[in-house]
């Protein structure tokens, strides 16, 4: 199926690598062309030679909780190729721990990266697509259900759901589409840190994996060619949804 990615535009911010990183290359993969974000400079650089270079991708080294670096992304993809098309929109996890145990300081600061940021990103974006448009918000499965451990995450990203379906009711009369996508467990550099980290990390993953239905952890790849079509145009009727990339691990509808 053709997706109709060819030549379009795409900005993903926090893409130097993981899941934002494999859904740049599933779109460059397509025929399309991306800028992405991240705070490291040489990430960024690396990542855009995996892309193909200059040609197919620019990079930029900005924090998405800096006001201006929504702007700065938009202007970055006019002066380069010519149009925005899309947007995937990811920040880093919040620290872990459980919502009570989080600091006013702790709330306040992830406030302002995880959630002020993606909204400002979002209505940034917003303004400067096209009819035809998407923008995707990359969330979590704590949309739908607590996950333990990790409260801040549990707080914010449901109403980052909701703020996208709002502003999917605002945009959609222009043509403009808005959706949340929930990752679920997939072996990035992360999560390999993650299971580094105890005492048994093989045992650790196949712990994890036991638990999902499809019985493994998902690749990058997997959740970057989903989330590629969900901005293509092969899915225009589809906004206002949060839908889970997980292989069936969220037990709720």
């Amino acid at each position: 199926m053709d997706l109709g990615l060819t030549d379009r535009v795409f900005i993903l911010t926090g893409a130097s690598r993981g899941l934002g990183f494999a859904t740049a290359q599933a779109l460059v993969d397509d025929g399309a062309r991306v800028v992405i974000s991240s705070r490291g400079a040489d990430r960024v650089a690396e990542a855009v030679e995996t892309l193909g270079g200059h040609s197919h991708a620019v990079g930029v080294t900005a924090d998405l909780s800096d006001p201006g670096t929504p702007r700065e992304l938009v202007h970055a993809a006019q002066e380069r190729f010519g149009r925005l098309d899309g947007a995937l929109i990811s920040v880093g996890g919040p620290p872990p721990g459980t919502a009570a145990s989080m600091t006013d300081d702790q709330w306040s600061s992830a406030f302002e990266t995880v959630f002020l940021g993606s909204v400002r990103a979002a209505r940034t974006f917003a303004s400067a697509l096209p009819e035809g448009g998407a923008i995707g918000l990359v969330l979590s499965t704590s949309v739908r259900a607590p996950l333990a451990g990790l409260g801040l995450s549990n707080g914010l990203r449901p109403g980052l759901a909701m703020v996208a379906k709002d502003m999917a009711d605002e945009f959609g009369a222009r043509g403009v589409r808005v959706l949340s996508i929930l990752p679920g467990r997939f072996m990035t550099d992360r999560s390999r840190d993650l299971f580094a980290a105890t005492a048994d990390p093989a045992a650790a993953a196949e712990s994890v994996a036991a638990a999902i239905p499809l019985r493994r952890i998902g690749e990058p790849t997997e959740f970057g060619r989903a989330a590629a079509f969900l901005l293509s145009p092969a899915a225009s009727y589809v906004t206002g949804v949060a839908i889970p990339v997980d292989g069936g691990s969220t037990r709720a509808l």
